[in-house]
């Protein structure tokens, strides 16, 4: 069973920064991708970024590309995102989860999900 826990969020001002971790276990991270997803009230899941399991290759939704960064240690099975500017519609549960990608411009959940965490971005 693959299980995933998010952890980092918090409430932070605009302009500020956040740096959310997803830590896998059962499960390496050459074995499964994993993307970021967040949803906001009354809002639609959406993709923000997602990482292969190979070579790295990363993807960005267009709303947060330039500003988040995602990253993995493949050491302590742990993959970041990183956040920085951060406004108030970034404001939502983040979620972590095993993904089909393998580079390009599309990213997919696959299977497993952690339970979230959440961002909130309020002056």
């Amino acid at each position: 069973q693959v299980q995933l826990v998010e952890s980092g969020g918090g409430s932070v001002q605009p302009g500020g920064s956040l740096r959310l971790s997803c830590a896998a276990s059962r499960f390496t991270l050459d074995y499964y991708a994993i993307g970021w997803f967040r949803q906001a009230p009354g809002k639609e899941r959406e993709g923000i970024s997602c990482i292969s399991r190979s070579d790295d290759s990363t993807y960005y939704d267009d709303s947060v590309k330039g500003r988040f960064t995602i990253s993995k240690d493949n050491a302590k099975n742990t993959v970041y995102l990183q956040m920085n500017s951060l406004k108030p519609e970034d404001t939502a549960v983040y979620y972590c989860a095993t993904v089909g990608f393998n580079g390009g411009s599309s990213c997919h959940p696959w299977g497993y999900w952690g339970p979230g965490t959440q961002v909130t971005v309020s002056s």
